[in-house]
Parts: C-alpha cells; structure tokens; sequence
C-alpha cells in the first residue's frame, strides 16, 4: 500500500514574519549603501530645487560613514572607501549642530579653500567666481515671493555652472569674512543665497563625515503643499516639467 505524499501548505505565521524580516533587510540594505528617497523640505536651494520635489539621494558617492545607516549608530569613525565631494555637487549632509537633521546645500569650497562673499559676489581662493545676470523670475511656486527677483548664473572654477536668486540687495550673507575650510571638511551653501542657513551662518564647516550622499535627479514634484499621496491633486498640482530632471542644475 502506498502511503500518499502530503504536501506542506504554504503560508503561517512563520513564513510571513520571515518574508517580512527580509523585506525589511532589504529596505535597510539598499537604504544604506544604494539610494535614500529624500524630500526638499524648506526653500534654501531654489530656483535648482523647490519644496515638494523628491529625489534620490546616491549614498555610495562619498563612501559611507555611520550617518549612512539609519538613527546613525555609533559604530566607526570617519569614512569607508570615502571619497572627497566635488565643488558644485548638491549634497545631504547631517547638520553639525544636531546630526539627527538632514541639511542640503551646494558644496562651494573644499579643504584648504578660502571662502568669502563680497557684496553678493562668491569669491574662492582671492578669485570672484564668474557672475551672470540672466534675467529675473516672476513664479512665486519657485521663487515664494509675489514680485521680479533677479536670476544669475554662477560658473565654478571647475565648470560647474547653476543658477542662484538674489532676493534683496545688501543682504546679512552678501559680504561675509574669509572663511578658510579646515582638512576633512567642506563648505556648503544654498543657491537662495538671501535665504538660506548655511556655513555662512549656523551650519559652519561641515566635517565629510556628515555626508549622506549626493543628490542626482528629481523623480517627482508636486506644488501648492500637497502630499504625493493625494492623488487627487495631481493633475493640478504636480510640476511635470521637473520629473526627472537633474537636482544640481
């Protein structure tokens, strides 16, 4: 007589916990070492990035040090395989003062640069970084202010161009001292020049341990403060012209 095989049912509490532990690894993995989602949260960067745009964040573009992992665990110090950012690279960053924020900003002197503003104009080691004016803006969803403000284009010295706003002549961060940027650090700043926290002010060098990764294109955008998840509003509010455009452009 044969026995008739039984055959095991899939499925059980154990096997879901188990799916779901891997899913989760998984997450944690590509979250770490490949790519972070991340929103713009204030206006700092405009015109380059707008509130509601979401991009991808490369994390393997620095190397990796303990703020690649998420809460950031005390685990090593400094970077692995770390890498050295590029002038003109947007980058998140961990704010100094309280690492558990997420900054993001331009890098604009690395270490050994002499840094300084001189009535709105960016100077790097002695040097006045090529300034254009191009034209003025009058979108308040990219500038957030009802009237014309100026529009330039700046030119790196190593040919990274991008465009930046001037809101107000005479600004607290249009003439600043010389800021010389110490070894192992980097400074950052905001392309909103008149409205941006950034190493001018309160952020002050950022150590390349801070590092997350380097921003690199916008996958969606939506206006007016609505939520990705109202889907709703996106035939209305969502900014077509800015998927998959560069974050650093």
């Amino acid at each position: 007589m044969k026995l008739a095989k039984t055959e095991k049912k899939p499925g059980g509490i154990g096997e879901t916990i188990s799916v779901i532990v891997q899913a989760l690894l998984l997450a944690v993995v590509i979250r770490s070492l490949l790519f972070q989602p991340f929103s713009i949260p204030s206006g700092s960067m405009r015109p380059t990035l707008l509130e509601g745009d979401y991009l991808f964040v490369t994390k393997w573009a620095y190397g990796y040090s303990k703020h690649s992992l998420p809460f950031s665990p005390d685990l090593f110090e400094g970077r692995i395989w770390g890498s050295e950012p590029k002038r003109g690279d947007v980058a998140v960053f961990k704010f100094p003062p309280d690492p558990s924020l997420d900054y993001i900003k331009r890098v604009i002197g690395l270490p050994g640069d002499k840094v300084q503003m001189k009535d709105g104009v960016l100077f790097i080691n002695g040097t006045a970084v090529e300034r254009e004016k191009i034209g003025t803006i009058e979108d308040v969803d990219i500038t957030e202010e009802d009237r014309a403000v100026d529009v330039y284009r700046e030119t790196l010295p190593n040919g990274v161009t991008y465009t930046t706003l001037d809101l107000t002549q005479g600004a607290a961060g249009d003439s600043t001292r010389e800021f010389t940027v110490p070894e192992d650090h980097f400074f950052a700043m905001g392309d909103n020049r008149d409205n941006s926290s950034d190493s001018r002010f309160s952020v002050g060098f950022v150590p390349m341990e801070n590092l997350v990764g380097r921003a690199n294109y916008i996958f969606f955008s939506i206006a007016d403060g609505a939520s990705p998840l109202e889907i709703w509003r996106w035939p209305s509010s969502v900014r077509g012209d800015r998927l998959f455009k560069s974050a650093a452009e």
